[in-house]
Order: C-alpha cells, then sequence, then structure tokens
C-alpha cells in the first residue's frame, strides 16, 4: 500500500494534464476524482424521469388540436371566398 501513495492520482484535468494530488489510500484517484466514499453519480436516472409530453395521451390530444385547427382553417378559407 506504501507504493499506492507515491503514485499520483490518475484523473485528467480539464487542461488533460495529470492531476497532481495523491490517491485515497487503496484507490487510484483523488477525493476530487472520485476516491472518497459515496463519490460518483447519484443512483437512479434522474434524467430520464418521464414528465408526459410526449406521452400517448399528451400526442393523441397533440394530433387532435392539430386537426381541429386544420378544419377549422379550411372552414374559414371556405366561408372567405
Amino acid at each position: 500500500m506504501e507504493e499506492n501513495y507515491r503514485i499520483k492520482c490518475l484523473a485528467r484535468t480539464r487542461k488533460e494534464t495529470l492531476c497532481e494530488k495523491l490517491p485515497i489510500k487503496g484507490k487510484k484517484r483523488c477525493r476530487m476524482h472520485g476516491g472518497a466514499e459515496n463519490s460518483g453519480a447519484p443512483k437512479g436516472n434522474k434524467n430520464a424521469f418521464k414528465h408526459g409530453h410526449y406521452s400517448e395521451e399528451s400526442l393523441q390530444r397533440k394530433r387532435e388540436v392539430t386537426q381541429f385547427f386544420r378544419g377549422y382553417k379550411k372552414l374559414m378559407k371556405e366561408i372567405n371566398e
């Protein structure tokens, strides 16, 4: 384990240089780059949360509204001719 402290963190910085920090004991990364306990992304994908914009009900409602306005536009065009 002593060798682990001589090696620097294997992560790359935003400038694409190697991180200068020492890794956490028993890890290959420093505390800033994922060596710390409970570090990393949270469990579960919050980005895939279903908001309903593309649900089948919502899409059907959008089709009905579009069809209604197309019919209205066609009717108004016939009246004005």
